[in-house]
């Protein structure tokens, strides 16, 4: 049993004080913390995002800030900005709320291109620039979007390079009635996010070690790699997966592997993060659309056409 396991399991039972539930949302933060990407997360309003965010975030004992995008938001709101202290006599530099561990970005479409591709040098540099002038950001850094799949008004579509950014996109749909039973009673009852404590304070540390003395064979590296191109390849699609959706592909097959209690990888964490990972990276042909082919059943069919070719042992 690997630390992480231990870790992952902590979460789960602190989070389930708080919110019933989406135990697999739980994960993929846990994931793409470790992997060092993040989360693209489509939910209504009102299925506890935001809520989720902070008490992860709080059991991690990471530094939690919410961004709600609208359509007057400037980059300069995201990032920070100089402004004179008179009292001083001299320009200084405002941090932004990017300056954080976690950062939620909420309603990420409702801000126009130019504002969200503020949070494009951050995802993939884990630095922003302002007026020239580079700052770097807090470690670890995770960013966690939502989007509301049911607004169609005011909302702008997530550019491809955008998209690409993001490891996983998870889905918080609605409750079932037993659990949504269950939250009514918690919630009947005194309870209080801010009594939450963080489980460990070098829990990112763990992470991290675990990740790089994570195991893995040539031929699981030979089937990320036949994942990723057969999707270039697909007569489906148009637009298929990058090389960085590889190396984020192999960097969360890890972090699953050891979170599961391993320290190997096994071509089912592959194909289980395939299908949160690449997906929302395809574009389709316009065939495809018109045919009502999801992407996520073109991956499925992908994945059934690649197998792991095992290597003999010399």
């Amino acid at each position: 049993m690997t630390r992480s396991a231990e870790i992952f399991q902590k979460v789960k039972q602190g989070t389930s004080t708080v919110i019933i539930g989406y135990e697999d949302i739980v994960e993929d933060y846990l994931i793409c913390l470790a992997a060092g990407g993040h989360i693209l997360l489509e939910g209504v309003p009102g299925v506890s995002k935001t809520t989720l965010a902070k008490v992860i975030s709080t059991l991690i004992g990471l530094h939690f800030k919410r961004i709600q995008f609208t359509q007057d938001l400037l980059p300069a709101d995201i990032t920070g900005h100089y402004f004179f202290n008179q009292k001083k006599q001299e320009f200084e530099f405002r941090n932004g709320p990017i300056f954080a561990n976690v950062v939620l970005a909420d309603e990420i479409n409702r801000a126009p291109s130019k504002t969200q591709s503020a949070l494009l040098e951050a995802m993939e540099e884990k630095q922003v620039t302002v007026e020239g002038t580079t700052f770097k950001l807090e470690e670890p850094f995770l960013v966690i979007a939502t989007i509301n799949p049911i607004e169609h008004d005011g909302v702008y579509s997530l550019p491809e390079a955008q998209l690409d950014r993001f490891m996983i996109k998870g889905k918080m749909d609605y409750l079932p009635k037993e659990k949504e039973l269950k939250l009514l009673e918690m919630k009947n009852k005194e309870w209080k996010v801010g009594d939450l404590k963080a489980i460990d304070d070098s829990i990112f540390n763990i992470f991290k070690t675990e990740i790089n003395t994570c195991r893995v064979d040539g031929s699981i590296l030979t089937y990320i790699r036949d994942i990723i191109t057969e999707t270039r390849i697909d007569e489906k699609v148009i637009l298929g997966a990058s090389p960085r959706a590889g190396e984020q592909l192999l960097y969360a097959s890890k972090a699953t592997a050891i979170m599961a209690g391993r320290n190997y990888v096994i071509p089912d964490d592959v194909k289980k993060m395939t299908m949160k990972m690449i997906p929302h990276r395809l574009s389709l042909s316009l065939d495809s659309e018109l045919e009502g082919i999801s992407e996520e059943l073109v991956m499925e069919k992908i994945l059934e056409r690649i197998e792991v070719i095992r290597k003999p042992v010399q």
